[in-house]
């Protein structure tokens, strides 16, 4: 979530990062960081005693990240977690964080109160192999997590992991059941579908030459949330998405991506955001 708020700061828009860091060096150098890039750090919470959490990426020969993760958090987390809503405000919530059982409650109370207050509501699972032992604890978080959007953007690997499936339309008929009528399903450098209850949308993966892939579905988030914040998408509209607004999801999505392969940056360049 940090690497798509530094792209759509970086881009000019009204940006909030909300989550919990330590009083310690590497937060204040987090602070720091996101409001040069013209992220507010207003719904940052810090606490005491307790060391900054941290994630070092690891890249094999095609450039592909493994990672291993340092946390330190205290026990009581997120305990004045509070936004004020406005219809159309655009919510990107996911990863390990979103189904992180200390914190569950706080973030339920944060997606119940965007969802009242007509919040556009996109969910990432990015689920690791690594959390696989707990998956079976974890499953019922993920449901509720997908209830609540108005879209998933999920990759192949996501929907493996999670529910065993190995195509689009399986992982799109569980978003289905579950009450969410749009996935965005990513296959590394297979074809991209949008898929909604009236069209889907296929895309071919530009051939580039990538450094690194880290932040690429990161930013393909912030492609999208750049288009629907452009476009001015409403929350109703949500329900029945115009195919070019579906074409401009995924020709951004996929010019964030591609920029962000091309260097050791995890966010669009500001060169690339000038364009916008």
């Amino acid at each position: 979530m940090l690497n798509t708020s530094v792209s759509l700061g970086r881009l000019g828009l009204d940006v909030n990062f909300v989550s919990d860091l330590g009083k310690d060096v590497i937060g204040d150098n987090i602070i720091r960081f996101l409001s040069e890039n013209g992220v507010s750090t207003g719904c940052i919470e810090r606490y005491d005693n307790r060391k900054t959490a941290i994630a070092i990426a690891f890249l094999d020969d095609r450039n592909d990240a493994s990672y291993t993760f340092y946390k330190d958090f205290p026990e009581n987390r997120l305990s004045t977690l509070k936004l004020d809503f406005e219809e159309g405000d655009i919510v990107l919530f996911g990863s390990f964080f979103a189904i992180t059982e200390s914190i569950r409650p706080a973030l339920l109370q944060f997606l119940n109160h965007a969802h009242e207050n007509g919040c556009i509501i996109i969910y990432d699972p990015n689920f690791r192999k690594a959390h696989l032992h707990e998956l079976e604890k974890l499953k019922p978080y993920i449901y509720e997590n997908i209830a609540i959007s108005d879209l998933v953007r999920g990759s192949d690997e996501d929907f493996n992991l999670i529910f065993g499936v190995n195509n689009a339309f399986d992982a799109f008929e569980i978003l289905m059941d579950n009450r969410c009528g749009n996935l965005i399903y990513t296959a590394n450098c297979n074809d991209i579908l949008m898929m909604s209850q009236y069209h889907i949308i296929t895309a071919a993966v530009p051939v580039i030459e990538s450094v690194s892939t880290i932040g690429a579905g990161d930013n393909f988030n912030a492609g999208l949330i750049w288009t629907l914040a452009n476009d001015e998408v409403s929350k109703k509209e949500m329900e029945h998405l115009p195919i070019k607004i579906m074409e401009k999801i995924i020709a951004n999505g996929t010019s964030f991506a591609a920029d962000v392969c091309k260097s050791y940056d995890n966010y669009i360049s500001t060169d690339f955001a000038s364009r916008f």
